[in-house]
């Protein structure tokens, strides 16, 4: 690849998804014939002006109040037809369990009765509200939109990080990549075929009109926001702007007789699908937070009522409690009657006590994550831990081995990522870790998964948790479109739309 590659060292023991043996991978080769025909010079200023433009039009996240431009690495990560489609049909199954437990779990609970999961793993989750019990979706789903998160192990394999079903965020970034590295390597997307990813807002307005209550033929979608100072606010402007919905805070909506209704300047509009960016929590104050200021009081009983539908629902945070994590191949089995295509990353219990000490013993070799915890929060990697990290470790363990889980350290995979001469060797461009988010949306008929997906990627040497609260970036998730059965499938349903 030319002088720009020559120091470029893959990071063992960490699967490097552009080097093996020395040679680069097939996905890498035309995108390195790309890169050739530009000087260093070149790549810096394009560099420099799409990061410019990213700030210019307002791409940024929030951390502690101040707004930042979203770090883009230009160098994209390129992931094979064959290997998408493994990942689309795992997470289609997966979503398709996790759909069919949060139904079990909020009516029947014969997952309970059956004994795949003790009904105390759940019933203890900070994330099962009972007020969301028997509150049944018009169309039956609950889980309109889904983030899965994936990583790739020292063997190259795919294996599932979490589940996000509540509120997942980061597809606002998917489409905003595209259109700026579009715009920064325009020789490379010209020469490779990829799946498109600018159809998810017409994707997501068709699921959450298909899941608006029973009897009305033409419904009025919201996006509900917690304001302009809530860290993914320019995904929830985008999101309203791109399906041409309206974007409403909790003061635009009140409950009248189990209606939600929204003000407008001609008066109070019928509203019959909210998809919601606020947090359970803070959604309804009759029900949760009294002291709430961005809910609406009222929306649990309408929802209840079947006058309006919560995209996605209440309650869905169960699903999301890394400790339910640990039971989804056993749910998969039990709802579906399939082995999971991708398999969890290996992980303890440390709600059992056999675990629990097994744990103990080598807390400076494991990764130890809160089971509630998002964003990186409160996660311990044991190798890097001090002695008295580890010992107030300890101390949280034995007071709440529920709420914790632990896993191997797991390397994730190494994609090029630019890095200008500040990566140790000197090299343009260094291994950098990443993880894999594909965003999933139900519409009641099919689960459709956005090809390509949220890649972040942990800009600092070595780092592992690739958060952007923790100073990591995104790069543009290129698929590369082929005859894989899952493409012949979409192209096939697109023509019976046309006809």
């Amino acid at each position: 690849m030319g002088g720009m590659f020559d120091g470029y060292r893959t990071r063992e023991p960490a699967y490097d998804e552009m080097l093996g043996s020395d040679e680069l991978r097939p996905p890498y080769r035309r995108l390195g014939a790309s890169l050739e025909r530009l000087t260093a010079a070149d790549l810096v200023s394009r560099v420099e002006t799409l990061q410019a433009n990213y700030l210019d039009q307002g791409v940024t996240f929030d951390i502690g109040g101040e707004e930042r431009a979203f770090p883009l690495d230009v160098i994209p990560r390129i992931i094979e037809a064959d290997d998408w489609s493994t990942i689309d049909a795992g997470v289609q199954q997966r979503v398709k369990a996790l759909e069919m437990f949060l139904s079990d779990v909020y009516d029947a609970g014969s997952v309970f009765d059956d004994g795949v999961i003790p009904r105390e793993v759940i019933t203890t989750s900070s994330h099962y509200h009972r007020a969301a019990a028997g509150v049944r979706p018009p169309n039956g789903v609950r889980v309109q939109v889904s983030g899965i998160d994936l990583v790739r192990d020292n063997n190259g394999e795919f294996r599932v990080l979490e589940d996000n079903v509540r509120v997942p965020s980061g597809v606002s970034y998917v489409m905003t990549n595209r259109r700026a590295i579009s715009a920064a390597l325009p020789e490379a997307i010209a020469e490779h075929r990829l799946r498109p990813v600018a159809g998810y807002p017409q994707r997501l307005l068709a699921a959450l009109r298909a899941a608006a209550p029973a009897g009305v033929a033409d419904p009025t979608v919201v996006v509900l926001t917690p304001g302009v100072y809530n860290g993914a606010y320019f995904e929830h402007t985008l999101l309203a702007r791109t399906m041409g919905v309206e974007l409403v805070e909790g003061r635009d909506l009140v409950c009248r007789q189990g209606r939600v209704m929204m003000r407008t300047t001609k008066g109070l509009a019928p509203v019959h699908v909210i998809y919601r960016r606020i947090d359970d929590e803070f959604l309804d104050p009759a029900h949760f937070r009294a002291d709430s200021m961005l809910g609406v009081p009222g929306l649990i009983d309408a929802a209840r009522a079947g006058n309006v539908t919560l995209a996605n629902a209440v309650g869905n945070g169960v699903a999301d409690d890394k400790l339910v994590y640990t039971y989804v191949p056993d749910l998969i089995r039990y709802y579906l009657h399939e082995e999971p295509v991708i398999r969890n990353v290996d992980t303890w219990r440390l709600a059992d006590p056999s675990s629990f000490e097994e744990v103990m013993d080598r807390l400076d070799q494991l990764v130890l994550k809160p089971v509630d915890g998002s964003g990186g929060k409160g996660i311990v990697i044991g190798p890097a831990a001090s002695s008295a990290e580890l010992d107030e470790l300890r101390a949280k363990l034995h007071e709440d081995p529920r709420g914790w889980i632990a896993q191997p350290v797991v390397q994730l995979s190494t994609v090029p990522t630019f890095v200008n001469g500040a990566d140790s060797t000197g090299a343009t461009f260094g291994a950098r870790h990443v993880d894999l988010r594909p965003f999933a949306i139900n519409d009641g008929t099919r689960v459709w998964v956005l090809p390509g997906g949220l890649t972040r990627v942990a800009l600092a040497e070595g780092e592992l948790i690739v958060n952007s609260s923790r100073g990591g970036g995104s790069k543009d998730t290129w698929v590369l479109a082929g005859p894989t059965q899952a493409t012949l499938d979409e192209l096939n349903q697109q023509v019976q739309e046309v006809i």
